[in-house]
């Protein structure tokens, strides 16, 4: 009788750990969704064409491309495992063919550290370029992202841009870009937007989109729409399809002329600052997407 008591206590303490250790690892394997996604990876999966975990190395994760110029960079603990961090430096890589051709629409979704704020009006300007999809001899590639520090409002006030250049069919430019004005000035009126946007030294989500059919861009920093509501809308809100000018190759931190060493205007220079979950998607990404991909990267999902 005593063994037997003995056997059944052991069976329960049994099937009690086992109920234990199971909910354990349900608990720690299975979070919650945010906007519908379990991490970052999900959203607009169909539609990425370039993605740089930028985890302890620059290779580009869907083409298996590593950069072929690496300058001034080193990895820093990021917002998803390690960050690429850039002390005027950057990355450039050979042509990625996936990134020759869009659908007609884009969208740029990084997050990014800017380390070379000015701290007064007076000091010297100069551009932070995050991502740029080049075109030779160019300043400007066929798109671009990049930080600036005009119009200063305090010493962390950083101004986002995104810059377009199309080849036209008949071999012509046709380019504009998304800014967000970072104080009302003077001459702006009511169509008029503008954003602080007091991100310098510290990470912030940033989005660039270009929607080809209405031939619109605009800029979200931390899932909300910076950009000047006045200057988002271009061709008259026509159609203008992205087609890019050939050939085409991605630099993480700078710009064209700063790559190929023929650069000459003073405002121009690579990346102080740090850039992590660097991805291209072949579509406007939604404002519910944009801001599913911010929250989630700050669970470092």
């Amino acid at each position: 009788m005593k063994t037997n008591k003995i056997l059944v206590s052991a069976f329960a303490f049994s099937l009690a750990f086992a109920s234990f250790t199971s909910c354990s690892s349900d608990s720690g394997s299975s979070l919650p969704p945010i906007g519908g996604y379990n991490n970052s990876d999900e959203v607009a999966a169909s539609a990425l064409k370039a993605y740089w975990p930028l985890d302890g190395n620059g290779k580009e994760s869907v083409s298996n491309t590593s950069p072929s110029t690496t300058v001034a960079t080193t990895y820093v603990t990021g917002m998803k495992g390690q960050a690429a961090n850039f002390n005027s430096g950057y990355m450039a890589y050979p042509e990625i063919p996936a990134l020759n051709t869009t659908s007609g629409s884009v969208s740029i979704s990084a997050w990014v550290k800017v380390s070379n704020n000015k701290v007064n009006p007076t000091a010297v300007s100069t551009t932070s370029p995050i991502f740029s999809l080049t075109r030779t001899g160019e300043v400007f590639g066929n798109l671009n992202l990049m930080a600036e520090t005009h119009g200063l409002v305090t010493s962390d006030s950083i101004q986002m841009k995104g810059v377009f250049r199309i080849k036209n069919t008949d071999g012509s430019e046709f380019g504009g870009d998304a800014v967000n004005m970072i104080k009302q000035e003077p001459w702006m009126d009511a169509t008029h937007t503008w954003a602080a946007n007091k991100i310098g030294g510290q990470w912030a989500h940033v989005v660039y989109v270009f929607d080809g059919p209405t031939g619109t861009n605009k800029i979200y920093v931390n899932g909300a729409k910076i950009s000047n509501s006045a200057w988002e809308v271009r061709n008259g809100g026509a159609p203008k399809p992205l087609n890019h000018f050939l050939p085409t190759r991605p630099v993480i931190g700078a710009l064209e002329t700063v790559v190929n060493g023929t650069n000459v205007d003073t405002w121009n220079a690579a990346l102080k600052g740090g850039v992590d979950e660097l991805r291209i998607y072949d579509k406007t990404l939604t404002t519910a997407e944009i801001g599913a991909l911010y929250e989630l990267g700050l669970a470092g999902r």
